[in-house]
């Protein structure tokens, strides 16, 4: 839903299809489990649709390995112009659902297709990576982007929000070297779908025409400017970005046209 939300901000028509059903709400996620219709099958209906300036954003995914294979092979077919995974091994409070391995396997399967922009967390990439726990701080970017390039990622935006300290980096990282992003003071708090948001930003600026890194950074400034904004429903759980306001005075990064 939150994809769903932030792309249709910014003038996009977002098409969603579950990879995952989850019973969740603003205090923890209890259950996640496989979606009860084929989503390769909700693909293919799609398909007609996909035609021109358009993008995949891959995110949640509780597919058993055969299922992840046939979508891979359908994403392979119709060719994403645009394309975007973000990593989750668990949602920020409650069950997980994947480790390292997991998302080796799944990087394996759809990594070289080539294309994708990655948008791992830091504990993300240290669990791609098999580094331990305190990698998750203390590892250099590049260490954490390179078996995500080596695997056929053409970028890695890492996300920095899991580094600790009272500042705020993203990189983005490629076979060419690391790019520093914004540094910022990090702001006070928590929110929910922070990850979501941001890549789910990244898809609807690139398809508005700006480029990988001047999406990555306007999506970032994005949600800075709105963190005030966020609210828990019924004062319950850890407040979360809601839709904004026609009436918002504040401006979007790119106006839809």
């Amino acid at each position: 839903m939150r994809d769903t939300i932030t792309l249709a901000e910014l003038g996009c028509q977002p098409m969603t299809v579950s990879l995952a059903e989850t019973l969740q709400n603003g205090l923890a996620c209890t259950r996640i489990e496989a979606p009860s219709l084929d989503p390769v099958a909700r693909v293919e209906c799609l398909a007609p649709h996909l035609a021109g300036r358009w993008g995949l954003k891959l995110s949640l995914c509780a597919l058993d390995e055969a299922a992840f294979r046939r979508l891979c092979a359908t994403l392979r077919h119709l060719d994403p112009p645009l394309r975007i995974w973000d990593p989750i091994l668990a949602p920020s409070a409650g069950v997980g659902l994947h480790d390292g391995a997991d998302l080796r396997r799944m990087g394996q399967a759809l990594l070289p297709m080539g294309k994708w922009i990655v948008s791992p967390n830091r504990g993300e990439a240290a669990a791609f990576a098999g580094l331990p726990p305190e990698a998750i701080r203390s590892a250099a970017p590049e260490t954490l982007a390179a078996p995500w390039l080596e695997a056929g990622a053409v970028a890695v935006w890492l996300k920095g929000g899991h580094s600790g300290g009272t500042e705020v980096q993203d990189f983005w990282v490629t076979k060419d070297g690391v790019l520093p992003l914004d540094l910022a003071a990090r702001l006070p708090g928590e929110r929910r779908g922070t990850g979501c948001v941001l890549s789910a930003t990244w898809l609807g600026l690139r398809l508005q025409g700006l480029n990988d890194l001047d999406a990555a950074r306007q999506a970032a400034r994005r949600l800075r400017a709105r963190w005030d904004l966020a609210f828990a429903p019924g004062l319950a759980g850890r407040p979360m970005f809601g839709p904004l306001s026609q009436a918002d005075p504040r401006p979007t990064a790119v106006e839809a046209s």
